[in-house]
């Protein structure tokens, strides 16, 4: 029995995408992902169609349109954003991706066809997808009702089964593209879905080819399974199955890793639960790569301290800082990625009982993380206290957290924010450009992270000619230690920020 598609589905766009082509003649079904979307009743994240015209022939048809592969897919543009069903403008919605009907052959690169050429026959097109719930193909009418749907692998069979399985032999569809078994992973924690017991099979049998493909690809698949909704249970299958190893071998050093009793988890799996906590909260890309991989340096630390009976991981978050920038950019992730999770794994460890931590401690961990991280940072705190099995964070300690930060990003963090400048500083004290002005902005950028008041040109510019008689090592010392006073609070001017989350 057919899974029956909903009245009203398809959005205007993708339907008079549709018509447009059949109205010159030729054939158009919706296919792969936004069918099988359609008809588990979720809203498709981006549309497909396929037709017997050529790519020639699917731009004459659309003025507004790019072509910028080999593959034959034209992307259809709209000028102005389409709206979804319920009448909502959706960005998704702003280009349709038309594909000839097409036979692939050849696959010298584990990932894509080596040759590729138009074919008149849906079947085809449809005997060449991965797996039978993407390989159902649907045609619609001018107001978006089905006329036909064309599934010759049983993949409506296979939805209501909830299983993810291999279009033909598994074997050969995954060594025409390796990244076929990180998407059956993906799939099968995103839908809920099981893997089929052949197509599970062949992902064992067939992982190591995973090694060919490029880097690129790897991560663009990695990428959506940590922006999953469930990434834990889709990491836990990758390792049982073993393709882990060949996208992050380096997690696979952390299975087993016993902590100590603030954990109830060996170290695998606090990651997993912490980056499951950045999903559930859905919070970016770089607060769940951090979470994933921010105590990636333990067992590398690792040590036992017989006379308290404990293991200890002294400097894990510098060595797991290295490591996570060594992981990303053998992925190729952005640079910008790339330096903003460096940035958190490796600051992680500051935040813990804010009766100890001072307001110029986390003024200079502002500074070290930079204002546009801190918040980020809090969230992976957040992540890691989850992830070792206790009770969520104490609302009155958050609460305390974030009053402390707040408080602190009213006081200078970086030399840029002072009230003095390098050039200043050459006209009070006559010195010509060099280091030692760069070494007393950061000598009084310390003074001011103790007591903001002195942030004041009177005060700075007077304090400079002081700091003037010192030598180059004097001022590198004093501009490099922190005093680690606790704060003596400004209650008038704070009370407002305290008063806003609840703490004294």
């Amino acid at each position: 029995m057919a899974i029956k598609i909903q009245s009203g589905s398809i959005p205007p766009s993708v339907i008079s995408t549709s018509e447009t082509i059949k109205k010159a003649g030729f054939e158009a079904y919706l296919v792969g992902g936004c069918v099988r979307d359609t008809l588990l009743g979720k809203k498709p994240k981006d549309w497909d169609i396929t037709t017997n015209a050529n790519p020639e022939q699917i731009m004459a048809l659309f003025p507004d349109h790019f072509y910028e592969n080999k593959f034959g897919t034209v992307g259809v543009v709209f000028e102005s954003t389409p709206l979804d069903v319920q009448g909502i403008p959706d960005l998704s919605l702003k280009v349709i991706e038309v594909t000839p009907y097409r036979i692939e052959e050849g696959y010298s690169d584990r990932r894509r066809p080596d040759s590729v050429t138009w074919s008149p026959n849906l079947e085809d097109d449809l005997k060449r997808r991965d797996f039978s719930i993407n390989a159902i193909a649907l045609d619609v009418d001018g107001e978006g009702n089905p006329i036909k749907l064309v599934d010759l692998y049983d993949g409506q069979s296979d939805l209501k089964k909830g299983l993810i399985k291999a279009v033909g032999d598994a074997d050969k569809r995954f060594q025409e593209d390796a990244l076929r078994m990180m998407r059956a992973v993906r799939l099968s924690s995103q839908l809920g879905f099981a893997i089929e017991s052949e197509t599970l099979a062949s992902i064992q049998r067939n992982k190591a080819l995973l090694s060919h493909v490029a880097k690129e690809r790897i991560r663009e698949e990695f990428e959506r399974i940590l922006m999953s909704e469930q990434p834990m249970t889709a990491l836990l299958v990758a390792e049982k199955l073993g393709i882990l190893h060949y996208f992050a071998p380096e997690l696979e050093q952390s299975i087993g890793i016993e902590q100590n009793k603030a954990h109830s988890f060996d170290v695998w799996t606090h990651l997993l639960k912490s980056l499951q906590h950045a999903a559930d909260k859905s919070w970016p890309l770089e607060i769940r790569i951090a979470a994933l991989f921010h105590d990636i340096g333990k067992p590398a630390t690792r040590r036992r301290d017989e006379s308290k009976n404990e293991w200890t991981f002294y400097g894990h978050e510098v060595v797991g800082a290295r490591m996570t920038q060594k992981i990303l950019e053998n992925l190729r992730f952005s640079n910008k990625i790339i330096e903003k999770v460096v940035i958190l794994v490796r600051w992680h460890m500051f935040f813990s009982d804010t009766e100890q931590i001072s307001l110029s401690a986390v003024r200079r961990m502002i500074r070290n993380v930079g204002q546009e991280n801190i918040w980020d940072l809090m969230n992976l705190r957040i992540c890691d206290r989850i992830g070792t099995g206790r009770p969520k964070e104490s609302p009155y300690r958050l609460r305390k957290y974030h009053a402390m930060i707040e408080e602190a990003l009213r006081a200078p963090i970086s030399v840029g924010m002072l009230k003095i400048n390098g050039a200043k500083i050459m006209e009070v004290t006559g010195d010509a450009p060099g280091p030692k002005i760069g070494f007393i902005l950061h000598a009084l950028l310390e003074e001011t992270l103790e007591d903001p008041d002195k942030n004041t040109p009177e005060y700075l510019e007077s304090r400079t000619l002081d700091l003037n008689k010192l030598t180059i090592e004097e001022l590198k010392k004093k501009g490099g230690e922190g005093r680690e006073k606790k704060e003596k609070a400004e209650e008038e001017a704070l009370s407002e920020i305290r008063k806003k989350h609840w703490v004294e």
